[in-house]
């Protein structure tokens, strides 16, 4: 069981690999509502609405999964 489970998480990770030069174009990490406090020299960049995002499509990928 959890060898298919490396597999599917390999396989995932290389196929983020081919993909990763579309998937920046998508400005995934630039969403309103992620936080952005630049003062100075000093940057801090916290995607909080990005993180949301992900945590409900990786949701919704593992109970499709489930079934």
């Amino acid at each position: 069981m959890i060898g298919r489970w490396l597999i599917a998480i390999g396989l995932v990770l290389v196929a983020v690999g081919f993909l990763w030069p579309w998937l920046g174009k998508l400005d995934l990490g630039r969403l309103p509502g992620d936080i952005v406090i630049n003062r100075g020299s000093f940057r801090f960049y916290f995607p909080l609405v990005t993180c949301l995002l992900l945590n409900v499509l990786g949701s919704l990928l593992l109970w499709l999964f489930r079934r």
